[in-house]
């Protein structure tokens, strides 16, 4: 399985497009729509180069979920879940009370544990809560 459309749309959605570096909200200088390796101060890409590197992004997190989940996972599931990872990295599922839940076949509870993912700084961000949001809606299959 690899991210849909509607994967990529929420990635774009969630981060917009930044053709030069900038430090994120906890600091982190990223560019693109979002990507974070290896960004230096001042650095500038395309268009093109930005769709590349979430292309690549997207294909580490895809990676990452493929490794992680040990369950069936829908295409919406999956997709959720590459958004997750994309957005807070593989660590942050890896260690997560909703990867146990959902290795455990509790999709209903994992779903639920999204809601917790919001903080950045210590704060919760309302560009956080949104996104967090679509993941579940798009883990439940809903529109």
């Amino acid at each position: 399985m690899n991210p849909s459309q509607a994967c990529i749309d929420l990635v774009k959605a969630s981060e917009g497009c930044r053709l030069t570096a900038y430090r994120d909200s906890v600091g982190i200088l990223t560019i693109g729509y979002g990507s974070t390796g290896g960004i230096k101060p001042g650095q500038t890409i395309t268009q093109a180069e930005a769709e590349a590197m979430l292309v690549d992004d997207l294909d580490a997190a895809a990676e990452a979920v493929h490794k992680l989940v040990t369950v069936p996972l829908t295409q919406g599931q999956f997709d959720a879940l590459c958004d997750f990872v994309f957005n807070l990295g593989e660590g942050r599922l890896r260690d997560s009370t909703l990867l146990r839940l959902l290795n455990q076949g509790k999709y209903g509870e994992a779903a639920a544990q999204f809601r917790f993912w919001v903080m950045a700084g210590g704060h919760p961000l309302p560009g956080l809560v949104k996104r967090r949001a679509a993941e579940r809606a798009l883990f439940e299959g809903k529109p």
